[in-house]
């Protein structure tokens, strides 16, 4: 609504004036030379020393002589108009008419309406609307500058004081719909509105709700200031209302406080969630604090801070403590605990620095925090049994050979049992690989030139402890380090043109800075181990050598004359046979011997001092070992559902079958190795993705079910005997799956905190917070897509996640279904705002439903709705809200929320 008219005006007039009454002026045109009658001047002046005055017409005119000095020009820039039927000017009204699509531009300004008339007796222009013959009025005046744009019914403007007078005029501001039936323009930055109202809903002209204020100041661009103000929802005023009211109005971020939702806990009391303040610091990095207080005395705080650095990095940091209490206080159920979790993401762009790179994703904390935490935001995570962090920092250094280096720390937390491995640090170098024998042109060839050697270091500091020891004192002193240096030495070459042969050797030597000491004590009939500290290495090596090569195989069934669906079969098989060597280390064993209860009989017991390192002790058996692998891959060629495509269509039937097993040569018994079986494949366009696998022993079990160096089919079995099995599904699927459409993008919350990429375990929804919803642009697209309609004519939108997964054991004739689970998440939309959802999951092999997640979400066009129920005894809670979408007055809203005490 900012303008500056009084330029476009004041053109107007100026060119207006000039090309009908300004001919003073104008030069008249030449009619003969008129020659001046030259007199005698009786008045004689003296020159002397002074220069000569030199006399024209032009210095005697006396309007260049005027003592009234003009107003400089107020245009800078051309100012053009122009209207379909007519541009007029009443002299004598002084008046300038634009009639029909009457437009006028000057610089980034734009006025345009159906008629539009200059009154310059009053210093005035008036824009409006036309009547056709029917008496209906229509091209609204519109007027634009920069981004600010404004349709009134008509418009009243004084060019000479700049102040004006719009008529039923409606505005947006970053979102704001604004609308008043009397508008007076201060100046270019003050806005008056009388009986105005503003919304977020995009008809202005029929909002589902509005503000209705007697008195509203806008300053366009900064804010709007309202007296008081009442809100209307259908046009039905309601009892809600303030006596004043602010809206910042900023593209920028702005600090400000962050409204909480409130609820009830069955033993905690009343409770507010997510109060706090968030605080803009700058373009670059941003922190909200949000804290909950619950009236039995619990408390928690959470710390948000996201940051970025355009084409550096970005990443985001948490921090999330709750003090929890549980009954109260001189009851013998009273407790007290605190958990905290601690996040972590850093990503940096790949340009910025191509040779080293910084990342982390963390998250660690309370092994029980989200089990424990009563905040809504963790509910989904609530299955989560791992917590796992890194931080790392890599660098190459280029040059021939290239050098890798790199940092990293580790963190693996188990949240069932509490336990927890950490590597602070981990160090990794290698340097490339080298081709000492390599010609200086051309390619490689044969087994010398392909001879190739490279170097990997790896230092670790390693740290197994517990979740209530964590980075105490006792933490450290369990920490094992070590240094585990390789140099393999490998070729490979072609043999009968078709055969791939390898080859090579594997040179280890580990490091430790501590070692172990045994010894038999017959008085307290133990074994004492002692720890010795200092530096001690062992070194070991291997040899390696396999032939594989790819076969191919083509089944056709097309025949002459004939047009089959099924054009050909193909298979593609890749055996490979591996010969491997593991020496025996003996001379890093020592022995202690053991005396029996006669005191004659000693036995000597065989212990390795490196036993309990980090990389534990070196290899004791000779092992001789056969290998043999044979992976496969199955094809089908069919017939084009489209006639016109002469091509047929490859379809995999299996993406891969692997089979492998070994026979260690060496050994005295039980030679042969379990055969091993695994696979995959895709179907249904590639929207069910299937994984299997399982284990084929060849040798019987005894009536202890012991492994016995007996071949199963000459105890009475079959050839193999199956130990274990398992089997998963997964499958998506939706009312767009047969017609390319995509399935919505997964929580990144839930991924955040260790859980799945997926909503199998529920969404994670912080009601309170609009960036778990899609935005406001994508939620207006979606609305746009909806074509209104009194009856739902259009397919109903669906949609559906389902994994399944079964596990068999046999291992030691269990013969049974270790687990058999189905999991499942869908939504189904009603109608088109009315949305249902289910996440959800049924354990067959234990008869019960898992963790279950119900939705329900209505889309009140400017308004959103949802309510989220968990069902499940253990965490049972429900959540009920209903906001305006719009970021702008997000903090309207209702929250209620009712959870219930996980501790019983």
């Amino acid at each position: 609504m900012r303008t500056n008219n009084f330029y476009i005006l004041f053109a107007l007039s100026f060119t207006v004036f000039i090309n009908t009454s300004g001919f003073a002026q104008d030069i008249p045109k030449s009619e003969g030379k008129v020659s001046p009658n030259t007199e005698q001047d009786s008045v004689t002046v003296q020159i002397d020393n002074l220069e000569k005055l030199e006399v024209s017409e032009v210095g005697q005119d006396s309007t260049l002589q005027d003592s009234v000095k003009p107003k400089p020009n107020l245009l800078a820039s051309t100012v053009t108009y122009k209207a379909t039927d007519y541009t007029s000017f009443n002299s004598k009204e002084q008046k300038l008419y634009l009639y029909n699509e009457a437009e006028v531009y000057f610089e980034d300004m734009e006025l345009k309406a159906g008629v539009i008339v200059i009154d310059y007796s009053k210093n005035e222009v008036y824009a409006g609307r036309i009547k056709d013959s029917a008496g209906v009025y229509s091209q609204r005046p519109s007027f634009k500058q920069g981004e600010n744009l404004v349709e009134p019914d008509s418009i009243r403007f004084n060019f000479k004081t700049e102040k004006a007078l719009i008529f039923k005029s409606s505005t947006e501001q970053q979102g704001m719909q604004i609308y008043a039936p009397i508008t007076k323009k201060e100046n270019d930055s003050v806005i008056f509105l009388y009986k105005g109202r503003f919304t977020t809903s995009s008809d202005i002209e029929n909002p589902e709700y509005y503000f209705q204020a007697n008195k509203i100041k806008l300053v366009p661009g900064k804010k709007i200031v309202v007296g008081l103000t009442n809100m209307v929802i259908a046009d039905v005023p309601t009892p809600i209302g303030l006596p004043f009211a602010f809206f910042p109005l900023t593209k920028k971020q702005t600090s400000g406080v962050l409204i909480p939702s409130f609820g009830e806990n069955s033993s905690r009391g009343y409770f507010l969630q997510n109060a706090g303040y968030y605080f803009a610091i700058n373009d670059y990095v941003d922190l909200a604090v949000l804290g909950d207080y619950y009236t039995n005395g619990s408390y928690g705080l959470r710390m948000e801070s996201n940051y970025a650095l355009r084409y550096k990095f970005t990443g985001n940091l948490g921090f999330r403590y709750e003090n929890l209490i549980d009954s109260e206080r001189g009851f013998p159920d009273y407790s007290k605990s605190t958990i905290y979790n601690i996040r972590w993401t850093h990503s940096q762009d790949g340009n910025s620095s191509p040779n080293s790179r910084f990342a982390a994703s963390v998250n660690l904390g309370s092994s029980k925090y989200y089990q424990e935490s009563i905040n809504q935001v963790n509910a989904p995570s609530f299955l989560n049994n791992t917590m796992a962090s890194s931080v790392s920092y890599s660098k190459t250094f280029q040059g021939d050979p290239q050098v890798n280096m790199s940092v990293a720390a580790t963190h693996t937390q188990n949240t069932n049992t509490g336990d927890i491995s950490m590597t602070l640090p981990t160090i990794q170098a290698s340097v490339s690989r080298i081709y000492p024998f390599e010609p200086k042109t051309g390619s490689k060839k044969g087994i010398i030139e392909n001879i190739n050697f490279q170097y990997n270091v790896r230092a670790e500091n390693r740290i197994q402890t517990t979740d209530s020891l964590f980075f105490k004192k006792e933490m450290w002193e369990q920490a094992q380090n070590g240094i585990n240096q390789s140099i393999p030495l490998t070729t490979n070459f072609k043999v009968l043109k078709y055969l791939s042969v390898s080859a090579g050797t594997n040179y280890n030597e580990t490091w430790t800075f501590k070692t172990v000491n045994k010894l038999y004590d017959d008085t307290t009939d133990e074994v004492i181990t002692s720890d010795i500290s200092g530096f001690a290495a062992y070194r070991t090596y291997n040899f390696n050598t396999s032939v594989g090569t790819t076969l191919y195989g083509m089944f056709d069934f097309e025949k002459e004359g004939e047009d089959r669906k099924i054009k050909a079969l193909r298979h593609v098989m890749r055996p490979s046979v591996s010969y491997t060597i593991n020496p025996s280390f003996n001379q890093y064993y020592d022995t202690y011997e053991v005396i029996s209860a006669d005191g004659l009989t000693t036995e000597q017991v065989e212990y390795s001092k490196f036993e309990g390192s980090l990389y534990g002790a070196p290899n004791k058996n000779y092992s001789n070992t056969l290998g043999f692998t044979l992976g496969n891959n199955i094809e089908m060629k069919v017939r084009d559902k489209d006639s016109t495509v002469a091509e047929p269509k490859k379809i995999k039937l299996l993406d891969n079958l692997n089979f492998s097993t070994g026979y260690d040569l060496a050994a005295d018994s039980l030679n042969l190795s379990p055969v091993r079986i695994s696979g995959s494949t895709q179907i249904l366009k590639d929207k069910m993705a299937i994984n299997f696998g399982a284990i084929l022993n060849p040798y019987a079990l005894d009536n202890n079910n012991d492994l016995v160096d007996t071949w199963n089919i000459n105890n009475g079995g079959s050839l193999f005997r199956l130990t274990s099995a398992n089997m998963s599904v997964n499958y998506t699927i939706s009312n767009t799956t047969f017609t390319g459409g995509e399935t919505e993008e997964s929580n990144q919350e839930n991924l955040r905190s260790g859980g799945r990429d997926d909503d199998l375990f529920g969404r994670s929804q912080g009601y309170a917070d609009s960036s778990f919803y899609a935005n406001d642009d994508e939620l207006d697209d979606e609305e746009e897509d909806k074509s209104p309609s009194a009856l739902y004519t259009n397919p109903m939108p669906w949609s559906l996640r389902l994994v399944y997964a079964v596990n068999y054991s046999n291992s030691q004739r269990e013969n049974e279904i270790s687990s058999n689970s189905l999991m499942f998440s869908g939504d189904v939309e009603l109608s088109p705002r009315w949305k249902v959802g289910a996440s959800s999951g049924y354990d067959f092999k234990n008869k019960g439903f898992t963790y279950t997640s119900l939705r329900f979400e209505r889309d009140l066009l400017s308004w959103r709705m949802s309510l989220n129920w968990l069902p499940d005894p253990d965490i049972s809670q429900w959540n009920f809200f209903i906001g305006i979408k719009s970021n702008l007055l997000k903090d309207l809203k209702y929250d209620k929320r009712k959870q219930s005490d996980k501790q019983l």
